[in-house]
């Protein structure tokens, strides 16, 4: 996450500034359109969660729909989890689609296989969980959807490995980390929106997240989306993912290793190298902007880097986490891609 608001002037000199986005200060708040936010905690519930086999991982997740329906992979953020698509999944479910909403590596019931493994949060290694996951579940390619990690995780895909890709609908748009541009300093005022990540920088940082996980994550939910009114019962069913024994531990490396102050692992080098590169996404896109991206809502920084078909859509007054605060509208943006 990142404050839109702050990085517009960088984001503005260059769009490899926007690969560090994933979690910080919102941009100011601005009236809900009416209806957009109809159907959100409609649900409480992501039913039987389920563990199948993803490389490295045992990886939770839940599922929606009929099994022989046209796939769709759902994923989410830091710091959030699966409920963010409790509303999301049965309306895909209803018409048909078959839902998969994995915990990412780190988070909720998903676990490492072996000791030993890295705990790695890089972007590359986390996309090779999920599709590792649509290996197991036999799914050769799918409609992929998500917000933050999840969004940055549903863009290396569909740039890495189209074939498996029916089509993306990334919040946020393009927001693929690159490590050499994420090494040049930004103006004063869009660094102070990365206070959390500076903190997650030092050994104090770390024992701070590890100590009071439930309350940080709190906050940054609150400052994403000030407008949204969520309860407590609401942040605490997704605040249970974060006592996952491997949360610290993937959250702070993935912070780190954008700042190149944690290495990455040798078997993604390739991949990570390929996106360094400039990789666009060529299956058919619909990104959605929301109020958190500031006057980057219009998405023009990050056109070019989408060259199939593609559609662009902004939901004023709506905050980060945006398949929980606008449950239909993506749901739609997912219908809809499934057509272009």
């Amino acid at each position: 996450m990142i404050s839109r608001r702050r990085f517009t002037q960088a984001f503005a000199a260059g769009l490899a500034a926007t690969s560090l986005a994933a979690c910080s200060s919102p941009a100011a708040s601005q009236p809900t359109v009416p209806g957009l936010r109809a159907g959100s905690g409609e649900h409480t519930s992501l039913g039987t969660i389920k563990h199948a086999d993803a490389g490295v991982v045992s990886m939770a997740y839940a599922e929606f729909g009929p099994a022989n329906g046209k796939p769709v992979l759902l994923l989410h953020g830091w710091p959030y989890d699966p409920y963010s698509y409790a509303d999301v999944a049965p309306l895909l479910a209803a018409q048909g689609f078959r839902v998969i909403v994995p915990f990412l590596r780190g988070f909720g019931p998903t676990v490492f296989k072996s000791a030993s493994t890295v705990r790695n949060g890089q972007q590359t290694a986390i996309a090779q969980d999920v599709v590792a996951l649509m290996d197991t579940l036999k799914i050769d390619k799918a409609i992929l959807g998500g917000y933050d990690w999840g969004s940055r995780t549903a863009a290396v895909i569909a740039a890495l490995w189209p074939q498996r890709c029916q089509a993306v609908v990334p919040v946020s748009g393009y927001i693929v980390a690159n490590l050499k541009a994420n090494l040049q300093p930004l103006p004063p005022a869009a660094e102070l929106g990365w206070w959390y990540q500076y903190y997650f920088a030092t050994e104090r940082g770390r024992a701070g997240y590890a100590a009071n996980r439930h309350d940080f994550n709190k906050l940054i939910w609150k400052t994403a989306s000030p407008t949204w009114q969520f309860d407590d019962t609401t942040y605490n069913r997704s605040a249970a993912a974060f006592d996952n024994p491997d949360h610290v531990a993937i959250v702070i490396h993935n912070y780190r290793w954008r700042l190149s102050l944690a290495p990455g692992e040798p078997q993604y080098e390739a991949y990570e190298q390929k996106l360094a590169a400039g990789a666009t996404i060529g299956v058919p896109a619909i990104t959605l902007a929301s109020d958190f991206d500031g006057a980057a809502k219009d998405g023009k920084a990050y056109r070019a880097k989408f060259t199939g078909k593609y559609e662009h859509r902004i939901l004023d007054g709506i905050g980060h986490n945006v398949p929980q605060e606008a449950p239909r509208p993506f749901a739609q943006a997912i219908v809809d891609a499934a057509k272009l």
